[in-house]
């Protein structure tokens, strides 16, 4: 396609011939502001070739399961900036051949344009998406890495490119007349991959936390779920650990409250391990870090602004208490949870990572005690039942889960590092402001 204008497969209206100026290098419309020297503003359907989605009907269970991988919004908001090689739907070549949807080559970048607005993903392999997205085939003109990073940059203009009452739509006669501001394209590989250097470590941490954090459950799960070693023991069979350790558990297993558990160990309450108290509003918060805001403000599903001051310094443990249930997050930083939170102060550090996982074991639904939405009570969280292990078992699992979660704190410190950098460098040189000699330093910084 290079040199010659790609070919648009959205029908509809005409593109726009109004101007609404992006923040960096997209805009609606050719703006008024001049390129960087040796770069030059362009459609962007003129690089590469724009296409809609569709969603196959859901009367016709026949058209899902399969081997095509459907691209939703739910998989854009959780893999947004990165490469998705899987996702949640599957429809198949009956689907696609009764719907508008198309399978979409490898590379394609996808923006979504509808009710969660300005989520960025790259196909990993051939995909269809739903009509919530504009997608780009991208020609030898532009490279798809480069264009990710500059749809990334500009998601906060992408509201104002957007319109609606109900709720907000970048429609195609506005996505029709983007232009974008292009370097050449060794200039734009070389952009890409400076913040790609940056995302591939951070999504490599990524990878290794989701390995460590699965050894941590699994070891959990075996000791303090199936009782793998008493129950090896009581068969007599050796249970595979050092002597010293599997001497710590029992060889026979009695009836409890929670079912059949390891003799001589007991069953409590979360109370029995933590102090639970409720999260506080704070008098002001922001949407954006900065020097005089830079403490997470935490909420049920996560970290949701920022605040000048924390409220603890020491780790915890927090979980919805309003809104939403279920999520259980370790916080080891400096934060402020909200009041629709409630957090837990372990009595004792050798049961913090037990405490998590065993609260990740909870179903928090049939705690739940709102009407018009969810709520957890103190009172009911203070007395769910949990097992109460020895201690030496509780303090021998501490010792080997804390060294994996103590790698994965590490790891994410660095990732949190790494993306502020990217976040820095992103929109000066999406801009052209920071050329990519200039930028060479910070991968020298960066590189193994």
């Amino acid at each position: 396609m290079a040199g010659s204008r790609a070919e648009t497969r959205t029908g509809g209206r005409p593109a726009s011939t109004g101007v609404i100026p992006g923040d960096y290098a997209l805009s609606v419309g050719r703006p008024a502001q001049p390129a960087p020297e040796g770069w030059r503003w362009t459609e962007l359907s003129d690089v590469a070739r724009l296409e809609t989605g569709h969603t196959p009907s859901r009367k016709h269970p026949e058209y899902w399961g399969g081997d095509v991988p459907w691209v939703g919004i739910k998989d854009a908001t959780e893999n947004h900036g990165r490469v998705l090689t899987d996702t949640l739907q599957h429809t198949n070549e009956l689907g696609i051949a009764n719907s508008s949807a198309r399978v979409l080559p490898a590379n394609t970048v996808c923006l979504s344009r509808t009710a969660s607005v300005g989520y960025v993903i790259v196909m990993g392999r051939p995909m269809a998406t739903s009509q919530d997205f504009v997608n780009w085939v991208c020609s030898e003109a532009i490279d798809h890495r480069f264009l990710k990073y500059v749809l990334l940059a500009e998601r906060s203009a992408f509201l104002r490119f957007a319109s609606g009452t109900t709720h907000q739509t970048i429609y195609f006669p506005e996505v029709k007349a983007f232009h974008v501001c292009l370097p050449p394209p060794d200039e734009q590989r070389a952009i890409a991959h400076i913040l790609g250097t940056l995302d591939d470590k951070i999504e490599l941490n990524r990878r290794m936390s989701e390995t460590l954090e699965a050894m941590a459950r699994a070891l959990f799960k075996s000791w303090f779920v199936d009782f793998d070693p008493v129950r090896t023991k009581a068969e007599g069979r050796d249970p595979g650990l050092p002597q010293p350790l599997a001497d710590l558990f029992p060889a026979r297993l009695v009836d409890s409250e929670l079912g059949e558990i390891p003799e001589g160990w007991e069953v409590g309450t979360v109370s029995d391990f933590a102090h639970v108290s409720s999260g506080k509003r704070p008098e002001v918060r922001f949407p954006e870090p900065s020097d005089e805001a830079a403490v997470p403000l935490w909420g049920g599903n996560g970290p949701m602004a920022f605040v000048p001051e924390a409220i603890f310094d020491e780790p915890i443990l927090l979980t919805g208490r309003v809104g939403t249930l279920g999520s259980v997050f370790r916080i080891t930083t400096r934060c402020w949870p909200s009041d629709n939170t409630l957090v837990l102060r372990t009595k004792q550090q050798s049961a913090f990572e037990y405490l998590f996982l065993q609260l990740r074991q909870i179903d928090f639904d049939s705690l739940n005690r709102g009407s018009t939405q969810p709520l957890l009570t103190q009172t009911d969280l203070k007395a769910q039942p949990l097992l109460l292990p020895e201690p030496e078992v509780l303090a021998r699992f501490t010792v080997f889960v804390g060294r994996l979660y103590k790698r994965i704190d590490e790891s994410e410190g660095e990732s949190h590092t790494l993306a502020a950098l990217r976040d820095a460098l992103l929109p000066k040189l999406i801009s052209g402001e920071l050329r990519v000699k200039d930028a060479e330093t910070f991968i020298e910084r960066v590189s193994p």
